[in-house]
């Protein structure tokens, strides 16, 4: 038992040590995972041969997260994704296995030797590149959803690839290896003896069946579970399902991890769907992690020095292949800009399936026992290099396909209007919306791209340009216009094209977006008429209704939001007269902060008031403000 608890230290501690450090550096945690087990393994020996028992213990968590990446897909997005999961999964896998076999080909090599490895060597990591793309926020692009798909073809190509291989055995080449954990697994299959016809009657009854119960059986089961209160047993209750028909999938032969990815697919629609995915999380990340640490203490650092210059070249030439064939099959299917690369370079390394296949195959005779030792170490080190090559297309390929969008010529303007909206990202838009809803003109500019032509996709007419440029303001007819409305990203931009506006048109008035209390600031002081902090009557409106949920009585709760912001207010115009008397170098110095007590405090108080001073136990809800409460003139700087 103190063995265990070692052991499980050692491999906690690197984990805990390394991944911050490589996050920090932003080499990702994948990175940071795999260099910990390196340390603790090869480089330091605190572990030894029990990693690679661990690594199929581990391996489970690939196949919680093919469960999770299942119920976020409902079946009619998996339908609609047919096109690109057969066509561009199915070429990929076909023509990366057809280029790496005819390279070694064009050496002698046998072509059933180099078949299974180009077979082994099209496959790619769907742990490192799935957890990458949540890690960096990419799993919403078309490039992710496109790499999804490969991944998700080549997972359920794994399952002809293991009954094709034995096929290709050379007679007498080695002796099985019958005592490794594949070969105890199989020695656990259902189907082994059956009949071709029967076997596929067995499979096709199995995915039946999983689809029937997840659709049928599964809801009451989890309503009695979640009745009982006990949450515990909701958790065993998800942990039972995933094991369950991974072990079900395993005894028919079929992959673990297709088979709870279907069963993910069926529960996406379920009531229960983010009670699995919280319950389930944690497991697969440890697991995950687990997985990379065992992949790098695997690395046999003899024989990759004994064979280091074949080894690194078999790697890049791999990676390359890849990157050929993918970023091809990415302009076939129409991928745009940064997208195609993302696809080629994620995808450019072997996969965690490559240690499944290449011990069945020294198992089957078909690969000879040093090969495949020699190729595992290029799966390994292409998994290694992935981190890195993200990091390329992060630094090097999208800022240039950035730039290159952005750099194309400023859209004519063919129009003008009451209104100029300077920027159409999150806040511009609801302006925009807002006004021309109510039959107002406006004429929106935005200098991002992208983000023009998603407005044009929605039907929301926006011209490319900056909207700083003296030029596309004169012919957007800002002399003319009555608003201006400033919802631009960069802090600085927005500042100053408050002052040249202000400056050349004081007629116009103008209304800027500000992201903080700072930058609201310099925005009244370059002269802007109206001023919003962006997320301050968001953050009012949400603290409100936590009130509410609280207990709190509607009416009071509408006293206290108006009272906090009167006050606030004024506390805005205090603070603001205190940063503009001192020098840059100390505002919000000490006096400054002494301030902003004060007026919590002086929050806190009216908050503490009464309300039945001033109101009847009788309200029983909101009342209406007196008519004419309101004036149509905008307060300025209320924030």
């Amino acid at each position: 038992m103190t063995e265990y608890f070692i052991q499980a230290f050692i491999y906690l501690l690197a984990a805990v040590i390394a991944v911050p450090l490589a996050k920090r550096f932003g080499l990702g945690s994948v990175l940071g995972y795999l260099i910990a087990g390196v340390v603790i393994g090869p480089v330091t020996g605190l572990v030894g041969d029990e990693a690679a028992t661990i690594q199929h213990f581990a391996e489970f968590g690939v196949v919680m997260m093919l469960f999770l990446v299942g119920l976020e897909l409902e079946p009619q997005v998996l339908w609609q994704m047919r096109s690109r999961l057969l066509g561009l999964g199915g070429l990929q896998v076909v023509l990366t296995a057809l280029l790496i076999m005819a390279i070694p080909m064009a050496f002698g090599l046998s072509w059933k030797i180099t078949l299974t490895v180009g077979l082994i060597f099209s496959l790619s990591s769907t742990a490192i590149v799935l957890q990458t793309f949540s890690e960096k926020g990419l799993s919403k692009t078309d490039g992710a959803k496109s790499a999804f798909s490969i991944l998700l073809f080549q997972d359920i190509a794994v399952i002809p690839m293991l009954a094709f291989i034995p096929m290709l055995a050379i007679t007498g080449a080695t002796e099985p290896a019958a005592t490794s954990a594949e070969a105890s697994h199989d020695a656990f299959t259902l189907v082994g003896h059956l009949p071709g016809w029967l076997y596929a009657v067995v499979v096709i009854g199995s995915i039946g069946g999983l689809v029937l119960a997840g659709h049928f059986l599964s809801r009451p089961l989890f309503r009695y579970i979640a009745e009982t209160g006990v949450r515990e047993i909701f958790v065993a209750c998800a942990l039972l399902l995933v094991v369950g028909i991974a072990t079900l999938m395993s005894l028919i032969g079929l992959s673990p991890a297709l088979g709870t990815f279907l069963a993910g697919v069926v529960l996406a629609n379920s009531e229960f769907r983010h009670e699995l995915e919280t319950n389930i999380e944690p497991f697969k990340g440890l697991l995950l992690g687990l997985f990379f640490i065992t992949v790098g203490a695997g690395v046999n650092f003899s024989v990759l020095i004994d064979h280091l210059g074949l080894i690194v070249g078999i790697t890049l030439g791999v990676i390359a292949v890849k990157v050929l064939v993918l970023y091809g099959l990415a302009t076939l299917f129409r991928a745009r800009g940064s997208d195609r690369w993302l696809i080629a370079l994620s995808l450019a390394q072997a996969g965690e399936f490559g240690f499944v296949l290449l011990s069945f195959t020294v198992q089957q005779n078909v690969l000879e026992s040093s090969l495949a030792q020699m190729l595992q170490m290029v799966v390994a080190l292409s998994m290694f290099l992935t981190p890195l090559l993200f990091i390329i297309f992060e630094k090097v390929i999208l800022p240039r396909h950035e730039v290159k969008s952005n750099s194309r010529e400023a859209d004519p303007i063919d129009e003008q209007g009451q209104v100029i909206i300077a920027g159409i990202g999150r806040f511009g838009q609801i302006v925009n919306r807002l006004l021309t809803a109510n039959g107002i003109s406006t004429v929106v500019l935005d200098h991002e791209a992208s983000q023009v032509d998603n407005m044009r996709a929605l039907g929301i007419k926006s011209y490319f340009g900056d909207a700083t440029r003296s030029d596309l303001l004169h012919t957007a007819g800002i002399e003319n216009t009555r608003l201006f409305v400033i919802a631009i990203d960069n802090k600085d931009e927005a500042v100053s094209l408050v002052r040249y506006v202000k400056a050349n048109y004081p007629q116009v008035k103008v209304l800027a977006r500000a992201f903080d209390r700072v930058h609201m600031y310099q925005l009244r002081l370059a002269g802007a008429d109206f001023i919003r902090v962006e997320t301050y009557l968001s953050a009012l409106e949400l603290g409100g209704q936590a009130l509410v949920d609280l207990g709190f009585h509607p009416f009071d709760v509408e006293n206290k939001k108006g009272s906090f912001r009167k006050i606030d207010a004024a506390a805005s115009d205090v603070l603001y007269e205190e940063w503009r008397s001192v020098s840059e170098g100390e505002r919000f110095g000490t006096n400054a902060y002494q301030l902003f007590k004060e007026f919590e405090e002086k929050i806190a108080t009216e908050m503490r008031g009464d309300r039945n001073d001033r109101h009847t136990d009788g309200e029983r809800s909101w009342m209406p403000p007196p008519k004419g409460c309101y004036t149509t003139e905008p307060d300025k700087a209320a924030d």
